[in-house]
Formats: structure tokens, C-alpha cells, sequence
């Protein structure tokens, strides 16, 4: 642990950045509200205003050691790839998380990182989103439980995190346009809700804002967001800083309290800024709040080096392997083919097993200090033959080839044991493109299919970042869901196939049978610029247990190598009063003959409402670790957040009357104990506008414009039409047009060249495709650096729409006159 950890953070700051920012000229203060390069805060030297470096996370330090770049394409230094979020949580575990950010902060403090970017907080609305793996679950409680404890840990030695991406980015496709269009009572419980829990219990230096709109509204400048629930709600301390490129006008930014924009700007956005100051356009003490709380970060953050201490490589990999065991999840197991004999003689059959996924594409893609492979692990651990091994597919195409397959299907005849390493390649799941479907590629699914066929005591063990489909599940006698295990990951992999580790990881997100059984399927990613969240709070298993449609995997699913049983419920009252707390306690039990963790969990189910609600919600968790024939009294406690809705009447939570169903169970579908409490309030029942949500029919949901129109409390309104364009038109929308076309054509050459960007691979050539068709036309401004002004862009967009009288008239005015034409 480092040395010297400053008290508090920004906010121990506040009192010396306010009296520093009052001795500052507009310029000065305008000047620290964007970046000085793509990682570094603005300076200023003559009152000894630190530059400090934010990069990002969220499962490892990204710190490039070359050409800086957001999407994770030039190279980084060494440094720890712990699990994925959607790995982490299925751990369920805070203690671990907690352990993690304590081991990235060391890391940060090393490398003089101030701000890491993560934890990601999105929740798992589709299977599909691109960025799924850098997420934590499809509910709010565990998202927010698990991101709070990586807080923590973070900031204990004295580094800031980020949550990210606020709010409502669920989604790569248009995501730097797209319109997210959801009602308050969904936003509040679904989409902001583990936003609030994390900010709240942790206090995080930071908040990201998202690329995307939301109601309208880019949450860059979401006045209602970033202020009134942020800050006045929550009680948010800390500084709003942009996704990399997401401020989309930095005047009407400041105003709602966006305080940092990122990467720079070249200085475009500070004159716009002072520029605004001296119009009347801007307030002064907006500026200042702004320029205050980056003061605040910077002073905060200054100095790390100082106080670093050596770092243990070795411990932190010995904390990724432990972190990645206790995050596999045992699918299946029939007949206990799980765990393996050591003597056993095992084919390995996969290229996953010795050329490992361990993490996925973008953002986040982390430089290991070193690389476990399972099949090096699983030789380690074989103390009979050796086992043999099989490619089966190629690990980057996985092109169909039977003669991979053939060679495969040998070696599993010859084995009493088959463990067949499938799942996803980077290409089919990456920041910057959604995944196209939830099949596995074919050559996976044959190749495990074949196997199976040829040795019925197969294993299957999954690498991937989401849930994929499985035609296959009944032929394997085993599952494995790896997730994406980080660098140790394969060397994890090989102690729980081998029972040196008890499984204990419980699906953090629901296993659809098929993507078409997905709630928010027929509405993503939307239509043009817009989608609409039409399923409301039916998200992952709420849909799935209330509409009782089978699944492949439950949420909250997970077996283990030994059993465990609920018996002795009881509460602390007869009923629950608004304001008090409850506590439930029970008897756990391992029944087994090995030691190992349950993750036990409650849901509340109510049996009568005045408004929708889903069947049942995740209200309180905890792991238990239990030596084999040892019981333990469990308490779980419940307050109002356990009972209540959001009232968009009254723009309240409320807690309503009327009798609720406490389910104690080892997921969403399998549940223990059940108890029957009274909950008593003064909350009056809701009635018409405010009761109706989506309907659930034997076909899946129904919402019709007059239910949703309900939802949103106004009318549906239609995406808005792609002409004429403007500085939020994609560089593919203006491909219409034979200019447009041309632009199309040098933008991603300069974008790479920009970002000193050489040879790609297939997965982020694809993602840098991606990135840059998407991209509005404002974003040339801030990815030139200044070196093209808003200008330039307005003469173009004249251009585009053959107004080019307007284009020449624009053209000859003299420069500098950028300020104060705001974008769309």
C-alpha cells in the first residue's frame, strides 16, 4: 500500500482551488475546462496549478507510453489485466472488489495516474452491446454494490475513479447521437439507480458524462441531470468530465454542469468559452464553479510519485487468478463430471486454450505483465499423460474447417476427457460496433457439437464478454462460463476443471434461449438517431420471471462442487414500517464434503400494487464461505430502498402499503425460503396516469404509443429526419452526397494518421472503421486539435445542403469569428 494518502480528495481541496481560480483571468479559467493533450489536465505555472494525467480502466492501468488515443490502439505500459466487469461480477464479492481497486490505485500511483476511468456502470439492457464486457450486470443493485467497492478500494491510496458512462449508453451503434428515450420511473430505477448507490456509498472524484441524448437532451450539457440529480439529489462533490470527445457545446456544458472536456480542443472551446463570458451568454460564476473543481482534482491528484511505493507484479497476478476463480461460473455439471481426476487423460481442444481472450477490444484494452494459458495450466496440473491438444478453429476468424474439426474429434476419441475452449474471437465483440448476433461462430459450434458426438465426457469452457446462445447445452456434460478472465484467467480456468477450486461465480445477467426472447430486442439499437426503451423496467431477469419465459441460464445462476441448504427463516418484526429497517436471517448450511461460498440472495416480490412492477427484484446479496458441515446464521437488512418505487407524481420515492413476498434463493429461479411481511406506509396509491406499463402477452411485450406516451407522461415523438444536415450529422449520414463521400474517404485517414495509428488487426480495424463513420462533423474540430474551426465546419455544412451562397458568404468573413454559432 502506498505511503501518505492524502485525507479526502477534491473536496479537502475545494477552500485553495476557489481562492487560486479568484486570482485567475477569464482566458485562465476558460483555458482549465478542456485538456492540454489527450490525457492531461491544463496547467497553470504562475499560481501552481498541476497538470495531472487521467486515463483509463476500468480493469487495468491504460497508460500509453506513445501516442495518446481513447480506443486502445497504440501501446500502453505493462500493468495488471484483471477480469472484465462482467467477469467480476459474478463474484458477487465487494471484499474482492475492494482488494482490486486497492491494487490498481498502487498501480496508478506508480505511473503518476491521478484519475482512472472506470469503473463502467451501463447496464446490460442487450446482450448485443459491444461494450457488454466492460459492464457489470443487468441490475442496478449489484452494478452499483460492485462499483462502489472498486471505488473504494481506488481511493484509499489516494487516486480518483470515474463512473462511467452517465447515462444511458447502452449501446455502440450511433452512440455519440443516439437519442435514448426512457421514462423517468425506468431512468430512476434502472439506469440511474446503481449510479446513485455508487455515488453515494464511495463519493467517486469524478463522474463521465456519455456521448449519447437523453430525452432530447446530450447528457454533455443535462442541466436536470448533471445538476438536479447529481449533485442537489445525490450529493455528488466531484467533478463531470466528458467522454473522449462528447461535449457537444461547451457553453450550454458549463451551464449545466459539465466541468472538464476531453481530450483537447486545440483551444477552440476556451475562446468559445471566455468568448461567451464577455457576451452576457455565459455568467462568470459558471466558469468559475467549473474552473474550481478542476483546480480541486488537479491539486488532489498532484504529487503521486512521491509517495509510491514498489510494486509486487507477482502479488497483483496472484490477486487476478484468485479474482478470475472466484468469477467462473459452473453452468452445468451432469453426473459431477466436474472436477477432474488429475491422472485423468484430458484432450484440450480449442485455440482459446494456449492463445487466450482474456479481454476485449477499445477503451480498455490493457498491456498484461505476463500471460496464463490454460493449456500450460492444465499440463501443470495433469500428474498422468500428458495431455493432448487440438486447435479446432483459428483463434481471429474462426473460418469454417473441417480438417480442424476432424483433427479435434481424434484426440477426444482418445481421451477419457474432453475440454473444449469456445467462445467469442475480439472481432465479434468490441467497443465501437455491437455484436451482429448471440451465436457463437459456426466453426464453434460445430466443432463442439462434433466433440460431444464423439466423447460424451466433454467439458466446454467459455470465453466471452456476453451471453451467447447454445444449441448445443444438452450435449456437453459440463459448462464453464469464463467470461473474459484477464491474464490469469487460463491458469483459474485449470484449478476449478481440476477442483484445486470450488466454483462459487453466480451469473451477474440472465442467459436468454435465444436473442429474439430478449425484451428489448424489437427496439435495439433503435431507428436512425433514436431508440426508444419501450420494455421499460422489464430489463433481464425482471422480464424473464415476470413473463415466465424460459431461459438457458437464470440470473443469479451458478453450481458448485458442493451443496448448500436454507432452512430457520425469521424476521426482527411482524412487518415493516416506512422509515425502519428489517432484518431477515436464516440458517446456510454446506451439506458437502468440500469447503465453499454461496452467494445468497433476496428478492422481494409484491403481491399487490397500485403501479407495475416486475415479479421480483434483487433487494440485498451477500457471499457466504463456509467449511463442509458448518451452518451459519445469515442476516440480510432491508430499509425503504427495498420496498419502494419511484413516484414520478410527486417526483419521489415512495414506499406503498400492502403485503410483500421475501424470497430467499441461490438465483432468481431457484429460491430457498419464502416469508410473507406486511409493509406499512401513508404513501397514497397511485392511480391512472402513472399505473400503466408495458404489457406482457403470450407473444412478449406490448407497448403502443398511446402506453409508452403514458410512461414518458408526453407523446412519442418520431426520430428526426437525417437532412438537412448539421454539425451532429455522421460522417456515414453525409455520405449520402458525393461530398460527403469524399469527406468520408479522407477523415479516416487523417483520424488515423492523427493518432499515430499503424498496423491494425481485423478487430480494431473494424472498430476504428466504426468509430470514425460515426463520428458528427463537430467532432473534426476537436479531433484536428484547432487546426479546423467551427468555421470550417458551418462553410461544409453549407456545402452539403447546396447552399453555397451561404458557404461563400462564410468563407469570406474574417477568422476568428468561430464563437458563438452552438451546435445542434
Amino acid at each position: 500500500m502506498s505511503e501518505a494518502i492524502p485525507p479526502s480528495g477534491p473536496a479537502a481541496e475545494h477552500a485553495r482551488a476557489a481562492e487560486l481560480v479568484g486570482r485567475m483571468s477569464v482566458d485562465e479559467k476558460a483555458a482549465l475546462c478542456s485538456g492540454k493533450t489527450f490525457w492531461h489536465l491544463e496547467a497553470n505555472e504562475r499560481l501552481g496549478v498541476p497538470s495531472i494525467m487521467l486515463t483509463d480502466g476500468p480493469h487495468g492501468l491504460r497508460k500509453q507510453s506513445t501516442a495518446g488515443d481513447h480506443v486502445g490502439l497504440n501501446a500502453s505500459v505493462p500493468a495488471t489485466c484483471f477480469p472484465t466487469a462482467s467477469a467480476l461480477a459474478s463474484s458477487w464479492d465487494r471484499d474482492l472488489l475492494r482488494q482490486i481497486g486497492v491494487a490498481l490505485g498502487e498501480q496508478c500511483v506508480a505511473e503518476d495516474v491521478a484519475v482512472l476511468l472506470g469503473p463502467g456502470m451501463n447496464i446490460k439492457r442487450h446482450p448485443l452491446c459491444g461494450r457488454n464486457f466492460e459492464y457489470f450486470s443487468e441490475d442496478p443493485l449489484l452494478t452499483g454494490e460492485m462499483a462502489a467497492a472498486l471505488v473504494e478500494g481506488l481511493q484509499s491510496e489516494g487516486v480518483g475513479a470515474s463512473l462511467k458512462h452517465f447515462a444511458a449508453n447502452n449501446q455502440e451503434a450511433a452512440r455519440i447521437v443516439v437519442d435514448a428515450i426512457v421514462d423517468e420511473r425506468t431512468l430512476r430505477e434502472i439506469y440511474l439507480r446503481g449510479f446513485e448507490l455508487a455515488v453515494r456509498k464511495a463519493q467517486p472524484w469524478t463522474v463521465m458524462c456519455a456521448y449519447n441524448r437523453l430525452n432530447g437532451v446530450y447528457c454533455s450539457e443535462h442541466e436536470w441531470l448533471l445538476n438536479r440529480v447529481l449533485r442537489d439529489e445525490w450529493g455528488f462533490e466531484g467533478l463531470v468530465v466528458t467522454d473522449w470527445g462528447a461535449a457537444n457545446d461547451r457553453v450550454l456544458g458549463i451551464r449545466a454542469g459539465l466541468d472538464l472536456e476531453m481530450p483537447a480542443s486545440g483551444g477552440v472551446n476556451n475562446r468559445r468559452l471566455a468568448g461567451a463570458v464577455r457576451a452576457g451568454m455565459l455568467a462568470e460564476e459558471d466558469l468559475d464553479r467549473a474552473a474550481t473543481r478542476n483546480v480541486a482534482l488537479a491539486l488532489a491528484g498532484a504529487g503521486l510519485r512521491e509517495r509510491a511505493a514498489a510494486l509486487d507484479h507477482d502479488a497483483h497476478h496472484a490477486l487476478a487468478r484468485r479474482a478470475a476463480a472466484e468469477s467462473v461460473v459452473l453452468l452445468k455439471n451432469a453426473d459431477d463430471l466436474l472436477p477432474l481426476s488429475p491422472d485423468a487423460n484430458v484432450a484440450v481442444i480449442g485455440a482459446f486454450a494456449q492463445t487466450p481472450r482474456y479481454q476485449g477490444a477499445g477503451s480498455s484494452q490493457v498491456t498484461p505483465t505476463r500471460i496464463d494459458c490454460a493449456f500450460d495450466a492444465i499440463r501443470a496440473v495433469a500428474s498422468g499423460s500428458p495431455p493432448t491438444y487440438a486447435a479446432g478453429y483459428d483463434p481471429v476468424r474462426s473460418a469454417r474447417d473441417d480438417a480442424l474439426i476432424a483433427e479435434a474429434v481424434a484426440a477426444a476419441e482418445a481421451a477419457s476427457v474432453a475440454v473444449v475452449f469456445a467462445g467469442l474471437p475480439g472481432i465479434y465483440e468490441s467497443e465501437g460496433f455491437d455484436r451482429e448476433h448471440m451465436r457463437l461462430p459456426e466453426q464453434h459450434d460445430r466443432l463442439i457439437e462434433a466433440v460431444c458426438a464423439a466423447n460424451p465426457n466433454t467439458v466446454v469452457v467459455l470465453s466471452n464478454g456476453a451471453p451467447v446462445e447454445m444449441p448445443w447445452v444438452a450435449a456437453p456434460g459440463a459448462i464453464v462460463e469464463g467470461y473474459l478472465g484477464g491474464q490469469a484467467g487460463g491458469a483459474a480456468v485449470a484449478e476449478v476443471l481440476f477442483g484445486i477450486v470450488n466454483p462459487s461465480g453466480k451469473l451477474a445477467e440472465t442467459f436468454p434461449l435465444r436473442q429474439s426472447d430478449v425484451p428489448a430486442d424489437r427496439w435495439f439499437p433503435g431507428s436512425g438517431r433514436q431508440v426508444q426503451y419501450r420494455e421499460g423496467l422489464y430489463v433481464g431477469y425482471r422480464y424473464f420471471d415476470s413473463a415466465g419465459v424460459p431461459v438457458l441460464f437464470p440470473f443469479g445462476h451458478g453450481l458448485s462442487y458442493t451443496t448448500f441448504e436454507y432452512a430457520n427463516l425469521a424476521f426482527s418484526s411482524a412487518g415493516f414500517e416506512q422509515g425502519g429497517r428489517l432484518d431477515v436471517t436464516f440458517d446456510l448450511t454446506n451439506t458437502g464434503d468440500r469447503d465453499g461460498s454461496e452467494v445468497v440472495q433476496l428478492y422481494v416480490h409484491h403481491l399487490e400494487s397500485s403501479v407495475y412492477r416486475p415479479a421480483q427484484e434483487l433487494r440485498a446479496f451477500t457471499r457466504v464461505r463456509l467449511a463442509a458441515g458448518k451452518t451459519e446464521r445469515v442476516t440480510l437488512t432491508l430499509d425503504d430502498s427495498a420496498f419502494s418505487f419511484y413516484d414520478t407524481r410527486g417526483g419521489r420515492w415512495a414506499v406503498e402499503a400492502g403485503d410483500v413476498e421475501v424470497r430467499i434463493g441461490a438465483s432468481s429461479r431457484d429460491i430457498r425460503l419464502t416469508g410473507r411481511q406486511p409493509i406499512r406506509s401513508s404513501h397514497a396509491p397511485v392511480a391512472g396516469k402513472g399505473r400503466s406499463g408495458p404489457q406482457l402477452t403470450s407473444s412478449g411485450l406490448e407497448v403502443s404509443d398511446a402506453v409508452f406516451g403514458d410512461m414518458l407522461g408526453r407523446p412519442v415523438t418520431p426520430p428526426e429526419p437525417s437532412r438537412p444536415y448539421h454539425v451532429n450529422s455522421t460522417i456515414t449520414e453525409i455520405a449520402e452526397t458525393w461530398l460527403g463521400r469524399q469527406i468520408q474517404r479522407r477523415v479516416a485517414r487523417q483520424f488515423q494518421r492523427m493518432l499515430g495509428v499503424t498496423d491494425l488487426d481485423e478487430t480494431n480495424a473494424r472498430m476504428f472503421e466504426e468509430m470514425a463513420h460515426n463520428m458528427p462533423l463537430r467532432s473534426l474540430v476537436l479531433f484536428s486539435r484547432g487546426r479546423l474551426g467551427f468555421r470550417a465546419v458551418d462553410a461544409l455544412l453549407a456545402a452539403l445542403n447546396g447552399r453555397f451562397g451561404r458557404m461563400l458568404r462564410i468563407l469570406v468573413r474574417r477568422s476568428g469569428d468561430d464563437f458563438p454559432a452552438p451546435p445542434r
